[in-house]
């Protein structure tokens, strides 16, 4: 969408006039278009990507890419070494099946591949058993488990989305997950167990987590004389945690490093203008990577396409990323912070990246003013896009102000529809966001095709994409502009920060 000067002097904010000419606005928001959008996601979930998996030569040929598109608009390389690639180490792993699994006092085990799967953490501890059980009651109920225990866990997936960060936070011996997967489907997920595995940082200590067969749960609970109803938790049942007081658990989970690896972030650096707010920086982000083909991450097949294109997961963030980064660059004078630019790959993985990025940043954490984070943004309603994380902080507030200067973008932000899935803790801005940068978080949701084979680039409503990149340039003028950076909700700050 190309607007007339006039237009634009009427509809832009003072502060951005202030800044910036009308010529150059209309330049910038003129470079984001529908037909740079599609051509962009195009090239990134071509087939010949095949899925770009993390790390994989198809991943580093996305990276490569979005690194000549940030030269090309004269942005200053934030990686390594004065390049636009940051590089952070991968090895790759295979469990030790011999070393591994667990062995009660009477000699008998439970094997990984057999009744149980290995997921994380290394080591060995001992301890009896918690059976946790129930659905309601939120984390505090774990506070019943010692620290060091064994704790299993038979909650709903939904209950587990809740306690998840709170067993993480703990220091449990270990956690095994009841699974109730049919034998097909364990005995497919039990052979990926031999297959080297990336992992990142060092593969020493950490909580052990494991998946454990119900029936073998069963087994053990028949065995003590405990009641097997355990086993199914109901999902608006209370938590209750009941010990196995008379079985004590040696446990034990090694891997053996088998090549030692690394994938690349892309940075790039716009400087800001002003010889003082130069010195702060804006971060746009977004993931570059998705799950590869079927036999190497979560996505599901169907017929006989076995690519995880990741059109709108994430490539169309990605896009998004690089057309804010052309547009910022076509802007005279330059606005007064800083602006970073920046792909992450390894967030289909556990947000790998983003994590390393936040822990060796080009510029301290302290001086990044505002993260503004694009995954999957392509897809769903023609006129809304989802911006979650706006009650936490005065950019909240920013956006609604600069979405409501702009009704002919006809896109406006709303709240989080669906607090329940926990997507503010789901994708790589929270780890700007527990080290006290504020955050918008744009998502349009998932759909039919979310991880799935189908989620092709032909699907992807570029020209919906292109008001949204839109949307975000003059949200990213504003915050880059203004006197004071972001404030934090002090209660959001001491949930999420401190």
């Amino acid at each position: 969408m190309r607007l007339v000067s006039a237009f634009l002097a009427l509809c832009l904010a003072p502060s951005m006039l202030a800044a910036q000419t009308e010529q150059s606005i209309e330049a910038a928001i003129g470079s984001i278009t529908a037909r740079d959008v599609a051509h962009r996601v195009a090239v990134l979930a071509d087939d010949s990507m095949r899925g770009r998996n993390t790390p994989s030569p198809e991943l580093e040929t996305a990276a490569q890419y979005i690194a000549g598109e940030f030269q090309r608009f004269g942005l200053t390389p934030g990686g390594d070494d004065g390049t636009f690639l940051q590089r952070y180490p991968i090895r790759q792993v295979a469990i030790d099946m011999a070393a591994s699994g667990i062995r009660f006092a009477d000699g008998t085990e439970w094997r990984v591949g057999q009744e149980l799967l290995a997921w994380s953490g290394s080591g060995e501890a001992s301890g009896v058993p918690y059976v946790f059980s129930g659905g309601t009651g939120g984390p505090s109920a774990l506070e019943a488990v010692p620290d060091g225990a064994i704790l299993i866990v038979t909650a709903s997936m939904q209950s587990l989305r809740e306690l998840f960060p709170a067993m993480q936070a703990r220091e449990f011996g270990a956690v095994l997950l009841v699974s109730h997967a049919s034998q097909a489907i364990w005995e497919r997920m039990a052979a990926g167990q031999r297959r080297p595995r990336p992992q990142i940082g060092s593969q020493d200590g950490g909580t052990r987590f494991f998946q454990l067969r119900a029936g073998a749960l069963t087994e053990l609970l028949t065995a003590q004389g405990l009641d097997t109803a355990l086993v199914n938790s109901a999902a608006d049942a209370p938590f209750t945690v009941t010990p196995i007081e008379d079985v004590q658990m040696d446990v034990r989970l090694a891997f053996e490093t088998v090549r030692d690896e690394s994938a690349p972030n892309v940075v790039g650096i716009l400087e800001g203008s002003d010889p003082v707010l130069k010195d702060e920086y804006l971060v746009f982000s977004a993931h570059m990577d998705h799950s590869g083909t079927t036999d190497q991450g979560s996505c599901a097949a169907r017929g006989a396409d076995s690519i995880c294109n990741g059109a709108d997961d994430n490539a169309s963030g990605t896009v998004a990323i690089v057309e804010l980064a052309e547009a910022f660059a076509a802007l005279h004078p330059r606005p007064k912070r800083s602006v970073i630019f920046l792909t992450v790959s390894g967030e289909e993985k556990g947000l790998w990246g983003s994590a390393y990025f936040a822990e060796h940043p080009p510029v301290p954490v302290e001086q990044m003013v505002a993260n503004v984070n694009a995954d999957m943004v392509g897809r769903n309603w023609t006129d809304t896009i989802v911006v979650i994380g706006k009650e936490h902080s005065d950019l909240g507030d920013t956006l609604e102000r600069v979405n409501a200067a702009h009704p002919e973008l006809n896109m406006t932000a709303i709240d989080d529809l669906w607090p329940e899935e926990n997507f503010y803790n789901r994708s790589d801005h929270i780890h700007f966001a527990r080290r006290g940068v504020p955050i918008l978080f744009f998502f349009n949701g998932t759909h039919e095709d979310y991880h799935q084979v189908t989620d092709e680039p032909e699907k992807i409503d570029a020209e919906k994409e292109s008001r949204i990149v839109q949307l975000m340039l003059f949200l990213g003028i504003e915050i880059a502009n203004a006197a004071e950076r972001p404030k934090w909700n002090p209660e959001s700050y001491e949930r999420v920060v401190s």
